[in-house]
């Protein structure tokens, strides 16, 4: 096996995100997929010693809303019936045990979520998050890791077994009598029986090279990096996340200065999901946050379009679920963006399997689940081309799906079905 790359691994999207996995998930194709990948990411943990620090801190939803509290309800109830775990109730009347959160290591047994149906409740076990909760989930198998560090064990597995790695970039793919004839910029043609199709954001420029029109699109995705030295991000806090729409509190003089610089959409109501989380060990200062609030398709091209303004808007987002983080309104700590892309399908699942002549396979489109997912979509990749016994889910993720006009129809309706 030769692997092929221009650049160092995951230097285009694994590592400009939240690093997170979760075992949350609408519908049973993804769902599966998913357990099996954190069945893989417990296995290597193990066998690694932990190299990449796999935690099962989880995800909190926050809800300030009663109607975003009764879909999260929804959504727990859809999940728990995928094989997600057992749903445990607290507040009011409830006397439900709360498993204690672990801020390291992985309880193998610790599944399911933990629903709170008042504020007191979500307080009594998260007293940083703001009174303006209602309620939230906290799903339980869930957390995150070092993408990597992940990455670095995987790859060091591979060469160990066989596979060499090329600082190329290809330029051409020729089939011919069963075999692919792989050109580079850079050396020999390569022979191959197989050849795979993991190239990330390029997923749709590499399927060209062997006659695929991939149906997938790129999105922007940033994420900042800030150094708390005011420790208000509570280092044992799992990924925190508020599910409601928010209109972010400027000031008179702020809003005047955003309109004048033509940023008037900064005033109006902003999507869902600004999340964070801490990064680094028990002493470190950084914390991550998140906020995809608008949606830039475009073609992926680098450097990424930059906004100035992104580190204030993501920690504005985050102080509405995180009261302390005030502290850095008149003055923003030292901070870092970094970005990539995600690549998608029109319902957000990947495509994993089959796609052009005879021996060539498609491994990509994970869209904003690439880390978690990575361990299972490579499996099952291997399965098609070793001929071996496919899951049950294998289907779901064909690219000839798109071959059914009332399952093209479907997707497009259906949305991104594979986000938070």
């Amino acid at each position: 096996m030769v692997l092929i790359d221009p650049l160092p691994p995951l230097t285009l999207t694994s590592d400009k995100s939240t690093e997170c996995y979760r075992n949350w998930w609408p519908t049973r194709p993804m769902a599966d997929l998913m357990g099996r990948s954190i069945d893989l990411l417990e296995e290597y943990a193990a066998e690694s010693g932990d190299a990449f620090q796999l935690n099962r801190r989880g995800y909190v939803f926050a809800a300030s809303e009663a109607d975003t509290l009764a879909t999260l309800r929804s959504e727990a109830e859809v999940a728990s019936a995928l094989g997600a775990g057992p749903i445990r109730t607290h507040g009011k009347s409830s006397v439900v045990p709360y498993p204690e959160l672990a801020t390291s290591g992985v309880d193998p047994d610790l599944d399911g979520a933990d629903f709170f149906v008042t504020t007191d409740a979500l307080m009594s076990r998260f007293p940083y998050l703001s009174p303006r909760a209602a309620g939230g989930v906290h799903v339980r198998r869930a957390g995150w890791l070092s993408a990597q560090q992940l990455g670095s064990w995987m790859l060091d597995h591979a060469v160990a077994a066989g596979a060499a790695v090329r600082r190329a970039q290809v330029v051409a793919v020729a089939a011919d009598e069963g075999r692919f004839q792989v050109t580079t910029d850079d050396g020999p043609t390569i022979s191959a029986a197989a050849f795979v199709n993991a190239a990330g954001p390029l997923l749709r420029d590499v399927g060209a090279l062997v006659g695929v029109d991939l149906p997938v699109h790129s999105e922007v995705h940033q994420k900042v990096s800030f150094r708390d030295h005011e420790g208000a991000f509570p280092r044992e806090a799992p990924m925190v996340i508020w599910s409601d729409r928010q209109r972010l509190e400027w000031s008179a003089a702020e809003a005047a200065g955003l309109r004048d610089v033509g940023r008037a959409d900064l005033l109006d109501e902003l999507p869902r999901f600004c999340h964070g989380r801490p990064e680094g060990s028990a002493d470190s200062p950084w914390a991550l946050g998140l906020w995809e609030w608008k949606r830039e398709v475009r073609e992926p091209a680098w450097p990424l379009p930059s906004d100035d303004l992104y580190p204030e808007l993501v920690l504005r987002g985050l102080t509405t679920m995180l009261p302390a983080l005030d502290v850095y309104r008149d003055r923003l700590p030292e901070s870092v963006v970094d970005g990539g892309y995600y690549t998608k399908t029109p319902e957000n699942l990947p495509i994993l399997g089959p796609a052009g002549p005879a021996g060539s396979f498609v491994c990509g489109a994970l869209s904003g689940y690439g880390v978690m997912a990575a361990p299972a979509a490579g499996e099952l990749v291997a399965h098609h081309i070793a001929g071996s016994e496919l899951p049950a889910y294998a289907d779901a993720f064909r690219i000839e799906r798109y071959d059914d006009p009332g399952y093209r129809a479907a997707a497009r309706a259906a949305g991104e079905a594979g986000q938070l």
